[in-house]
């Protein structure tokens, strides 16, 4: 007998899934039968994505309170319910000297990785509450929210940001049955690893940062995803406040 999908009967949430992490984390959930809504800047990847995965898309600016709200009721409207949050959606700016990043760079990964989990939390814990309903809401963090490497230190402290904010909620609402977890991939390659390198995205260049995983490799897709879809089963029913490094040994 084939074994019962881990997300059977869950809707979810997936910011970013239009790509990278987060199409691995979307494609994951439907697989493990979860109805998934993507929520990405991009039109035409979200729709192509939605598309193959036979899944919900909305374009959604993460930063933005009515995107959130928007999302919420595609949930509602179209599947009658929410249960499971992922907050993909990230941003960082070049690898580059402290003294060298603008402002607006700072208010990029400020507001891109940790104000839009405000407005997310802000918008979506008042159906939780009101519903009286458990929900799963899973932050992508970054190991560089834990083992912080020079020339990203404000990509890095949003990060640390994130993983705080994810274990205080937590603890806030453990009595509400509503999880909250995060995971810390390394360096993958995604659409942002030029960045984080702060040169070309190719396999030679992405050798030195490699190079101090003990496993050897960057963070996929699919690493990723496991996690996440492990943290938003029933199998995790009773894990809350942890932020799980999907790294290869890197953090150790």
């Amino acid at each position: 007998m084939a074994p019962r999908p881990r997300l059977e009967g869950k809707v979810a949430i997936v910011t970013g899934g239009a790509s990278g992490f987060g199409r691995g984390i979307a494609a994951k959930f439907v697989e493990e039968g979860a109805k998934v809504i993507i929520a990405d800047l991009s039109q035409e990847a979200g729709q192509t994505v939605a598309q193959e995965l036979k899944c919900d898309f909305s374009v959604a600016d993460v930063t933005k309170r009515e995107d959130w709200e928007k999302l919420l009721q595609i949930a509602v409207n179209n599947h009658g319910q929410l249960d499971i949050v992922v907050n993909n959606a990230g941003a960082t700016y070049a690898n580059k000297p402290t003294e060298e990043v603008t402002e607006k760079d700072f208010d990029l990964v400020m507001n891109v990785n940790v104000k839009s989990i405000y407005i997310s939390t802000n918008v979506l814990l008042p159906y939780f509450l009101e519903k009286k309903r458990p929900g799963s809401f899973i932050q992508v963090a970054s190991t560089a929210g834990i083992r912080p490497r020079p020339k990203l230190t404000w990509y890095n402290a949003s990060k640390a940001a994130v993983i705080n904010a994810t274990k205080t909620m937590a603890v806030e609402y453990g009595p509400q049955q509503i999880r909250f977890n995060a995971v810390s991939p390394v360096v993958g390659s995604t659409g942002m690893t030029h960045l984080f390198i702060g040169k070309p995205n190719t396999a030679e260049n992405r050798k030195a940062f490699e190079s101090v995983v003990p496993l050897g490799r960057g963070s996929t897709p699919e690493d990723v995803a496991n996690a996440c879809c492990y943290l938003a089963s029933e199998e995790a029913a009773f894990i809350t406040g942890v932020n799980i490094e999907v790294d290869g040994g890197r953090c150790v």
